[in-house]
């Protein structure tokens, strides 16, 4: 990739994509993991009781962050959004773009 490409600039499908991709070739479940965690669906999740109830919600929103982080169209607040644009554009450039 050119030095003057600016990662964050890049439209949100393609910064994901490429962060993702990389990922993958390295294996690194964490990454996921971690990406995942900053949905809101998940961070809605952590709130949660144990009690049965919740476990209808639990998987509601697992569902919902889901569909946001890998939709066609993620539909993502402005800060969220700006959270994985950063953490892509991150870790991108420490494990080498492609």
């Amino acid at each position: 990739m050119a030095d003057d490409v600016v990662l964050e600039d890049l439209p949100f499908d393609e910064l994901r994509d490429r962060a993702f991709h990389l990922a993958e070739r390295h294996l690194d479940i964490g990454f996921f993991t971690e990406v995942y965690s900053h949905m809101p669906g998940m961070v809605a999740i952590e709130g949660e009781g144990g009690d049965l109830g919740s476990t209808g919600g639990t998987i509601i929103e697992s569902i919902k962050a889901f569909r946001q982080m890998f939709g066609d169209s993620p539909e993502l607040d402005d800060t969220t959004e700006a959270l994985l644009r950063a953490r892509f554009a991150t870790y991108l450039r420490e494990h080498g773009q492609s």
